[in-house]
């Protein structure tokens, strides 16, 4: 009875950790899988590496996303990361007016950006 006393904490430690740590892990990889293998050409994904396309092929094991109108690229399953939906995709980045400078011609707005020095100008 005393051995099996000494050996339960490390039994109960494998238990512990395969519930918290292993028996997730593999649920996240099955649902991996499942998502990419349900892919179909028009899906919208982003990549593990964060870049955004619509899938326009489906080989074996191989994507083809298009990144910009026509401009194609041939990726490995494995590296899609979610499908995203269409609301999540990021928003054009468009500049305020103060920051597109409107309203300033060119050496003006060198000039704002070198506070107030003209980038001809050399100081010693």
């Amino acid at each position: 009875m005393d051995q099996l006393m000494s050996i339960l904490p490390l039994i109960l430690l494998v238990v512990v950790f395969y519930f918290l740590l292993i028996r997730p892990q593999r649920k996240r990889q099955q649902e991996a899988v499942q998502m990419q293998n349900s892919l179909t050409p028009g899906t919208r994904v982003m990549t593990t590496t964060g870049l955004f396309g619509t899938v326009t092929a489906v080989d074996n094991e191989d994507v083809i996303l298009e990144v910009a109108p026509g401009i194609e690229t041939r990726w490995v399953k494995a590296a899609i990361g979610r499908v995203v939906a269409p609301g999540d995709a990021p928003a054009a980045y468009e500049p305020d007016a103060d920051e597109a400078g409107e309203g300033k011609n060119e050496s003006e707005a060198t000039v704002d950006r070198n506070d107030g020095q003209d980038s001809g100008t050399k100081q010693s």
